[in-house]
């Protein structure tokens, strides 16, 4: 079964546009697009199982440059 999430992102000013390309080419992301409100970017991401998505999020999309705080939201099926 495939594990999906919303991973709402803050960045710093003026890095929305270049965070959203570069987690767009992490593989297991199916959508990163920069947005205005409370949160610059917003990225649709899938994997195997909850920790192979909790790793990709930890290690690979934190760890870029100009992110300054994450959340993570499981997609559900009531």
């Amino acid at each position: 079964m495939v594990v999906q999430a919303y991973i709402l992102i803050q960045t710093d000013v003026g890095k929305a546009a270049e965070v959203a390309t570069e987690i767009g080419k992490i593989q297991g992301v199916t959508l990163a697009e920069d947005v205005t409100g409370p949160y610059d970017v917003i990225v649709r991401a899938e994997a195997r199982n909850v920790d192979e998505l909790g790793k990709m999020v930890v290690a690979r999309v934190q760890s870029l440059e100009g992110i300054t705080r994450t959340l993570t939201c499981p997609v559900v099926h009531i």
